[in-house]
């Protein structure tokens, strides 16, 4: 085993500097006088020149900020639609840990696949840290995704989620078994969540072939291990 010296590896505190460049550049002047755009998108440029192993993909990044940034705007309308506790979208920006860690994923979720790994999980293990909620940045996750609460929720790698999906805390989209370890490395080992299905607190679904079909509501509590159909309910009896 041959390991990067501390030289070689991408400093935390730039991958930390480049977060809070993107959120000024998503939600200018909301967090903090940002200035000029063309000059945010320079200081993200420049930190991605410095945090990445391969700088020619710069110019795909910065487009799929652009693209992110109008998904993030989807999530937080959904957000917004979702919770009638919600009074404004600034208190979603600011107070709501579902909205910060689904910032943080749609972030990392490009580094991931531009391959720069471990930058993706710095980021991703960042949120975590300051939410509960735990999303894999490898995870494939649709446009206005909701999050409620958020606490404990564990979102798998090969996960893959819908659009106007809603989760609860406590919710978990996991593997089956990791008993072959490594062998499952390039495997589906997570569920898959289609459009518009809602998953209450506490519950578990788990399995690679596991399909959650549109519409589906499980209940909180239930623990999943096969495929639910379109518009069904599972709930403990």
């Amino acid at each position: 085993m041959i390991l990067k010296t501390f030289k070689e590896l991408p400093n935390k505190k730039d991958i930390k500097d480049i977060v809070k460049h993107i959120r000024d550049y998503i939600f200018p002047d909301f967090f903090r006088e940002s200035g000029k755009i063309d000059n945010i998108k320079k200081n993200i440029s420049k930190l991605y020149l410095k945090i990445v192993s391969n700088n020619s993909n710069l110019e795909d990044f910065i487009k799929r900020l652009d693209e992110i940034k109008i998904v993030l705007k989807k999530d937080l309308e959904f957000f917004f639609d979702s919770d009638p506790a919600c009074k404004s979208y600034e208190e979603i920006i600011l107070t709501y840990p579902g909205f910060r860690a689904i910032f943080h994923y749609r972030i990392s979720h490009i580094f991931y696949n531009q391959k720069e790994y471990l930058t993706a999980r710095i980021i991703s293990e960042y949120a975590h840290s300051k939410t509960g909620i735990d999303i894999h940045p490898g995870a494939k996750i649709g446009e206005y995704f909701f999050i409620d609460h958020g606490t404990g929720i564990v979102i798998g790698e090969t996960t893959i989620i819908g659009h106007h999906v809603k989760i609860y805390q406590g919710v978990t989209l996991g593997a089956l078994s990791l008993k072959n370890g490594r062998g499952l490395e390039n495997e589906k080992r997570h569920p898959t969540v289609c459009d518009n299905v809602t998953i209450y607190a506490n519950a578990s679904i788990f399995g690679g072939t596991t399909v959650i079909g549109s519409n589906a509501i499980i209940g909180a509590n239930c623990i999943v291990l096969e495929s639910v159909k379109e518009n069904e309910r599972v709930v403990l009896s």
